[in-house]
């Protein structure tokens, strides 16, 4: 078993846990910022690193997953922002 304090989140995950941070409650976007609904792999994965969390249930689209930003996922975020960025 992989231990999860090591995993590191893809640019796609990061840039979509991000979103969340401004937001009321940490309230992760259904779609990205050109209008593109967000993937249900990404949604999937960071739900199963405990960096997101499902919080209520849609009952316009029953099929949308609308999630929540976790503890966790601020604190995954906080320690890639910090990284120093490096450029090719």
């Amino acid at each position: 078993m992989t231990d999860k304090k090591h995993i590191k989140p893809t640019d796609v995950q990061l840039n979509w846990l991000r979103r969340g941070l401004t937001q009321p409650g940490g309230k992760l976007p259904l779609f990205d910022k050109n209008g593109k609904q967000i993937g249900d792999k990404t949604v999937q994965s960071c739900i199963d690193h405990g960096w997101a969390a499902p919080w209520f249930d849609n009952p316009v689209k029953p099929d949308w997953l609308i999630c929540k930003l976790t503890d966790e996922g601020r604190r995954v975020v906080a320690a890639e922002d910090a990284k120093p960025q490096t450029h090719p």
